[in-house]
């Protein structure tokens, strides 16, 4: 039993990691989505999640294969993009209080 605990304490470290860069990841998200607000660009640019996508699968060395990895980037980058849509939509509600 002490060798499952031990990988299971480990999944439970990484598990913390993850979350720490995800958060990390998402406040980016949050700064990406007051600079497009500012300079009037869409939340959602297509061409930008294709080089996201492509990227990560290039570095994926297993032995999660491709398909699971953009699967779950996808996820990341739906949640990130909601993220960015919010900034936004508070960037305005900002505006309009000043006003």
């Amino acid at each position: 039993m002490s060798e499952l605990e031990d990988w299971r304490r480990k999944i439970d470290a990484i598990d913390q990691q993850l979350v720490k860069l995800l958060n990390e990841r998402s406040r980016c998200a949050v700064e990406i989505g007051r600079l497009k607000k500012k300079l009037r660009l869409d939340a959602w640019q297509p061409e930008r999640e294709a080089e996201i996508l492509r990227n990560i699968v290039k570095s994926n060395p297993g032995p999660l294969d491709d398909a699971a990895v953009r699967r779950l980037f996808e996820r990341i980058i739906d949640e990130a993009r909601s993220l960015e849509r919010h900034s936004m939509e508070s960037s305005v509600e900002a505006e309009e209080t000043k006003e």
